[in-house]
């Protein structure tokens, strides 16, 4: 059985992608800061709903045995997304790449890579100490 079978898993190893392509967009920013018109770009970040949402996701209907129970509304919720603001400085070349901009999204990339990478190991381990193999 293949890793890749597990929907955790699989949900790490495609934020790991995610986090290492967005890594590459930034850097890229970063390389282009002198050039003139560059704009800075970033990713389109990932949605929750978008992944849990999957046709291969089993959907969980909650079953009500007593009349007291709330009854779940099934309603839309739209979740706002965040969106890339323009760039508050502009270099007279029209370059928007704001260099203390780009750093702290490339610190909080490396953070939420690492974040995923502890996870992926913690469940590894598990995996690991379920089989008898653990330690």
């Amino acid at each position: 059985m293949s890793l890749k079978n597990i929907p955790l898993f699989s949900a790490l190893t495609e934020r790991m992608k995610w986090l290492s392509a967005r890594q590459g967009v930034l850097s890229q920013n970063i390389s282009n800061s002198d050039t003139p018109n560059y704009q800075a770009k970033d990713l389109k970040p990932q949605n929750f709903k978008d992944m849990v949402a999957r046709p291969e996701a089993t959907k969980v209907h909650l079953a009500k045995t007593n009349e007291g129970h709330i009854v779940n509304d099934d309603g839309q919720r739209e979740f706002k997304s965040k969106t890339d603001k323009k760039p508050y400085e502009i270099t007279p070349t029209g370059n928007g790449v704001v260099l203390e901009e780009q750093m702290l999204k490339l610190a909080d990339t490396q953070i939420q890579y690492q974040l995923t990478t502890s996870l992926y190991k913690k469940q590894i381990g598990m995996l690991k100490t379920a089989l008898g193999r653990g330690n």
